[in-house]
């Protein structure tokens, strides 16, 4: 599949990941609709919409830059207009907007619950039913979730039950769509091997010691890149892992990935999910 005059619908694409695979995406002509909150810079996370806008079209894209807060269905409602009608359709979406809070139970105010189940879950399935009845028209069209593959063990949910409900809810999307849209609307996960370096590794999890022991999020752009030139009629309900995905297009030397030059793999920090 080209990528050239396609329309991909980020949520989230202001920095991180999905700022990532907007890049990359942008590199081969693609128009990237970048659905987020942030306006005005802020001190801690670096990037806005408008500084989004601006990377992918150096990157060699389009970019439309809408402030979204994927919690409210108008303002996604609004949104998937405005890229319909700027762009003519929308061809893939990615639900990557997420919010984390590893706490466990005792720990846990219902404020932070529900935010992290409204962006994560709910989030995820407002974006993708809204993008449907235009994904259904598309040529070769691609939801991809960024969440985990689906383990009901224990040892997923005893640290931080709240978070990983909230997560393993963009999966079941994965999961259920998949099966509910099979042969007109892939819908696949994509989860990291390891940390990658983004504001919530830096700001929440490991600080900079994380960070010197992650990939970059280019890994995770490159691995959407390969998943989404895919057949969307045989590739969906798939919980893919980053560097699965690049050694299955022969891609086996992932040093590039790193943040710090040199570091083996096993000396990289392991996502908690995998």
């Amino acid at each position: 599949m080209s990528f050239q005059g396609k329309t991909v619908f980020i949520t989230g694409a202001s920095r991180g990941i999905g700022h990532a695979i907007g890049i990359r995406l942008a590199k081969e002509g693609a128009n990237i609709v970048i659905a987020a909150k942030t306006t005005e810079p802020h001190p801690k996370l670096p990037g806005t919409i408008y500084t989004a806008a601006e990377d992918m079209e150096k990157a060699g894209g389009k970019a439309l830059p809408l402030v979204v807060d994927i919690r409210y269905e108008d303002q996604v409602r609004t949104a998937v207009e405005k890229a319909v009608e700027t762009f003519g359709g929308i061809d893939i979406l990615i639900n990557n907007a997420s919010a984390i809070n590893l706490t466990g139970t005792l720990q846990t105010d219902m404020k932070r619950y529900d935010l992290m189940h409204q962006i994560n879950t709910r989030g995820t399935f407002l974006c993708s039913q809204m993008c449907l009845p235009h994904l259904l028209k598309a040529e070769n069209p691609h939801v991809l979730n960024l969440s985990p593959p689906l383990s009901m063990e224990t040892r997923w949910f005893a640290h931080h039950v709240a978070y990983t409900m909230a997560k393993f809810g963009m999966s079941m999307c994965v999961l259920g769509m998949a099966g509910e849209f099979k042969g007109k609307v892939a819908f696949n996960a994509l989860w990291p091997r390891t940390a990658i370096a983004t504001a919530a590794v830096a700001n929440i999890l490991g600080g900079d010691e994380m960070i010197k022991h992650s990939r970059t999020p280019e890994i995770l752009a490159d691995a959407a890149y390969y998943i989404l030139r895919r057949e969307h009629k045989t590739t969906t309900g798939n919980f893919f892992i980053d560097d699965e995905i690049l050694a299955s297009e022969g891609i086996t030397d992932l040093s590039s990935y790193n943040v710090t030059p040199g570091l083996k793999p096993e000396e990289l920090t392991k996502d908690f999910f995998i």
